[in-house]
């Protein structure tokens, strides 16, 4: 009966190292997409991430009105003198803009009235320098 038990025991000991030995150990990290897509999106523009986003809808020199903002609905940004413009990664104008294009905005709130003032406007792709 000991001999029995002995030999079950070993018989299960081995049969536990081959399986430990079969099961294959890697230490390499999965593959990373260098799009980001799948990853930590504040990572591709990580100096936007304060920025509203939004497709112009409707464009007259006093304002912008965007749609698929974080809102959920139209949204109304005020343009003024101080309201920078950016397409490209270069300085560029109100005029430049198209109905349709996706852009990120930086917004002030005005204290008194309450409306959204857009500070920077930036649309277009903005290619990074080489580090």
């Amino acid at each position: 009966m000991k001999l029995r038990k002995i030999l079950m025991m070993t018989t299960l000991a081995a049969a536990s190292l081959a399986t430990l030995a079969a099961a294959p150990q890697s230490d390499k990290q999965p593959i990373v997409s260098s799009t980001g897509r799948f990853g930590d999106s504040s990572s591709i523009a990580p100096k936007y991430l304060n920025y509203l986003y939004g497709v112009i809808k409707e464009k007259n020199p006093n304002e912008l009105i965007l749609s698929q903002t974080k809102f959920g609905v139209d949204q109304t940004f005020k343009l003024n003198k101080k309201t920078k413009f950016t397409l490209d990664g270069k300085p560029s104008s109100f005029d430049k803009l198209k109905v349709g294009d996706k852009i990120f905005v930086d917004v002030d709130t005005d204290k008194k009235a309450g409306d959204l003032i857009a500070k920077k406007v930036v649309s277009g792709v903005e290619i990074p320098s080489a580090p």
